[in-house]
């Protein structure tokens, strides 16, 4: 059974990121199952698997996806444009993993989070642009430790 299982949470991981990047939303694990001809405990397994290998995030208590790094399914201060599309990221970090998920050029909209400046940064021609900096106030050791304070 671990070969259907992997099989099933790479098809059930597949589906989220397709949806986002094509929708900006990611869907529940119930419409996943639907849409897949899946059953929908093992798609609810699917979900607890992938937060639990810290590949998304989901609401505390929930199956609803909150990030699926590096796109954020609530809004943040980090939207990235990529021709008429955009999503946002959960943190300055997500913002330029998403030109990179997509392989292709992103304008990205960030502030100063001390000064509320607005910072012109994103991807072009496969290289990163732009003045900010970004301070991580967190160990990468620990992001995981509370991700959500991260």
């Amino acid at each position: 059974m671990p070969e259907r299982n992997d099989a099933l949470i790479r098809t059930v991981r597949m589906a989220i990121y397709r949806a986002i990047e094509q929708t900006g939303t990611a869907p529940s694990s119930a419409g996943l199952a639907r849409a897949h001809s899946l059953d929908t405990g093992e798609v609810d397994a699917a979900y607890r698997a992938l937060a639990d290998g810290h590949v998304i995030v989901l609401e505390p208590d929930t199956q609803t996806i909150r990030w699926a790094p590096p796109f954020s399914l609530v809004a943040t201060p980090f939207r990235v444009h990529r021709g008429r599309s955009s999503w946002f990221a959960p943190c300055a970090w997500d913002a330029f993993g998403i030109p990179a998920a997509l392989e292709g050029d992103a304008r990205i909209d960030a502030s100063c989070a001390w000064s509320g400046e607005s910072i012109a940064c994103g991807v072009e021609h496969d290289r990163a642009y732009g003045d900010g900096v970004i301070h991580l106030v967190v160990p990468a050791a620990q992001f995981w430790d509370d991700i959500f304070f991260t």
